[in-house]
């Protein structure tokens, strides 16, 4: 029988407020005696997970604590906090690159022992190959696997059909804008058909209006190809526009501090008045956080 998720809601908070705060439900991080069925096992989870390291000679650093998370198939997790806090720890840590100090990082129920296909991560910095072609880049996660040659170049195709890339198969990445470098990651990413895909503020460097078309592309490739997404990103507003739930870190060490639910119709622009209106709720927040932060720092 699989072990019962633990989650305490103080009895003076309600689940869901959408009328105190638009668009938004709001849960604390403590929770209360749930028990999940076997088929609601979730796609990813991190329970109770810890990691320090050393700093330096006078003790270690604490990066993330007690860290209680589930991701469920299909969802769109976005993941916000001050600079510093250990988001893109987290996602290591989902990815199998780091190991926890303490607790489980557990996918589908097993632990998390490494890297793994089903569990694809995307760096701001991408990580495209400049010696490949678009079309070379698209199919190097697929050789690693050992694909045949002929499915191989069938997804090449129909990957870069569905990021719109497929007049500049031939070209080099040197030749492409960013926003068109970003899609060619999305395309190498996907023609692996993970069941995760962990983002790593992966559209922090574009300009405003290249974001807003690949905003509009990812939510279009996570319907069409149903993957789990976990979405790190410093911008409230992105991820109230992406998310089906947004978690909010505290500054170091990392905890859960709260978790919103999204409710808002899609598709959704950063310009709507109800995300402009969710989004300040959840900065509120947030700026406690960021306040905590520069005082350490000052």
């Amino acid at each position: 029988m699989i072990e019962a998720l633990r989650r305490s809601v103080p009895a003076s908070l309600p689940v869901r407020s959408p009328s105190d705060r638009p668009g938004v439900s709001r849960r604390e991080s403590g929770i209360a005696a749930v028990v999940e069925p076997a088929s609601a096992i979730p796609k990813l989870w991190l329970r109770n997970v810890s990691l320090s390291y050393a700093a330096n000679a006078n003790g270690r650093l604490a990066a993330l604590h007690q860290i209680n998370l589930q991701v469920q198939t299909g969802e769109f997790l976005c993941i916000v906090g001050p600079s510093g806090c250990g988001k893109s720890t987290l996602l290591h840590l989902a990815a199998g690159l780091h190991r926890q100090t303490s607790g489980e990082v557990l996918f589908e129920g097993a632990p998390v022992e490494g890297p793994g296909t089903d569990r694809i991560l995307i760096f701001q910095e991408l990580g495209l190959f400049p010696w490949l072609t678009v079309a070379g880049n698209v199919e190097f996660g697929m050789k690693m696997k050992g694909v045949p040659k002929p499915e191989r170049e069938r997804k090449v195709h129909e990957y870069l059909r569905l990021v719109h890339l497929e007049q500049f198969k031939e070209s080099y990445t040197h030749q492409l804008s960013g926003g068109m470098r970003q899609r060619v990651a999305l395309a190498r990413a996907l023609a692996t058909e993970p069941e995760v895909l962990l983002m790593d503020e992966p559209f922090a460097a574009l300009d405003a209006q290249t974001r807003d078309l690949l905003h509009d592309e990812l939510e279009r490739l996570w319907a069409e190809t149903q993957s789990t997404v976990v979405f790190v990103t410093h911008n409230v507003r992105e991820a109230v526009r992406l998310g089906d739930r947004v978690v909010l870190l505290t500054f170091r060490p990392g905890r859960v501090k709260r978790e919103y639910t999204i409710d808002l119709a899609r598709p959704r622009h950063l310009e709507d008045v109800e995300v402009a209106a969710t989004a300040g709720s959840i900065l509120q927040d947030l700026r406690e956080e960021m306040n905590q932060s520069l005082n350490e720092r000052s």
